[in-house]
């Protein structure tokens, strides 16, 4: 019963606007703020293509959305510039990507990160949001939200970690929510992700005090019904305990290997199905051994998992118009 109360209590409530706020200020976010957002979509199924990499985009209908665990993203890694590379061209293939494992005693490797290589590269201006450092060991990690400005929005108001006073999670899952720019404000997608590591010694506990996890960022959404839990979950999605009992709550990734060595399915992007009928249908793992001619030890360089994705329509309820309401009090930054 004391498992369940503190999952329940996880999450405390502020009311709020949306709030945006300019893009490149300094990405860290551990607000307790809530944002207040009215929006309702049609259920709808789709068959889900797993491709080895995403389908290039034709008149930016579509939003791509990432999870990629850059094992023991530090100091070590800064430092071998070839991984630094490989990280940037695969990153930039994707408007947002949640990043777990992030261990460094440094609030600014990201944003090196991104001045170095990212931005250079790409041509792009991704900004990030990063979370506090977590674990009960003295090797923390953080997790982050890397995203591409000119594509999407976040809502740093609306940016926390999940309260865990009883202390069931090792890594507390990070939350953010997000709009993509482009449409009318009214008409564009939002979303919120929820950022997942789960600790691989106690998979099965977390994961079903991850399903209470998932009902209290609903409710603390306050309208927002596209809540998208992504990360590394440590199993397939056939395991993932009282998790993925949650009605209509569905892995994207399915009978393919997430894991660099191809030996295991980890990762995953989950969607509540009925709600969240922006999912176009098309999800896979970045095969970037593969596609960027890599050697294993090569690969390996840069992480032992690979990212995992899942493309969107970048309209709310996957149509034009079709918005039960509209923020409240919103403003929007839009730069393009």
């Amino acid at each position: 019963m004391q498992r369940l109360v503190s999952i329940v209590v996880l999450v405390l409530v502020v009311g709020a606007g949306w709030k945006f706020l300019q893009d490149g200020s300094p990405g860290i976010s551990e607000s307790d703020h809530r944002s207040s957002l009215a929006a309702t979509a049609q259920g709808s199924k789709r068959t889900t293509r797993r491709d080895s990499a995403p389908i290039v985009r034709t008149g930016g209908s579509t939003v791509r959305i990432a999870s990629f665990n850059i094992q023991i993203f530090g100091r070590a890694k800064e430092q071998n510039v070839a991984a630094m590379q490989t990280l940037a061209s695969i990153i930039q293939n994707f408007d947002v990507v949640a990043i777990q494992e992030i261990r460094i005693k440094d609030d600014f490797l990201l944003q090196r990160f991104l001045s170095t290589y990212l931005n250079p590269a790409s041509g792009k201006s991704y900004d990030y949001v990063l979370g506090p450092r977590l674990g009960r060991s003295s090797s923390k990690e953080q997790y982050a939200f890397i995203y591409d400005t000119n594509s999407v929005e976040v809502d740093r108001n609306h940016t926390y970690t999940v309260r865990d006073p009883d202390d069931l999670l090792h890594r507390e899952p990070f939350v953010a929510m997000f709009r993509v720019r482009g449409p009318p404000p009214d008409e564009a997608f939002t979303f919120v992700l929820v950022n997942v590591h789960t600790d691989p010694d106690e998979v099965k506990t977390e994961l079903d005090d991850l399903a209470k996890v998932c009902h209290a960022v609903r409710v603390t959404a306050l309208g927002e019904d596209d809540v998208i839990l992504l990360g590394d979950f440590n199993v397939d999605g056939q395991h993932m305990g009282e998790l993925g009992k949650i009605p209509g709550l569905h892995p994207l990734i399915k009978e393919v290997f997430t894991n660099t060595r191809q030996t295991a399915l980890y990762d995953n992007v989950l969607i509540h199905r009925p709600s969240t009928s922006e999912f176009v249908g098309r999800a896979g793992v970045y095969d970037f051994l593969r596609l960027h001619n890599l050697t294993l030890s090569e690969a390996l360089q840069v992480s032992d998992h690979m990212p995992v994705w899942a493309e969107f329509s970048i309209y709310e309820s996957a149509q034009p118009g079709r918005v039960a309401s509209s923020p409240v009090g919103a403003t929007s930054q839009e730069n393009r």
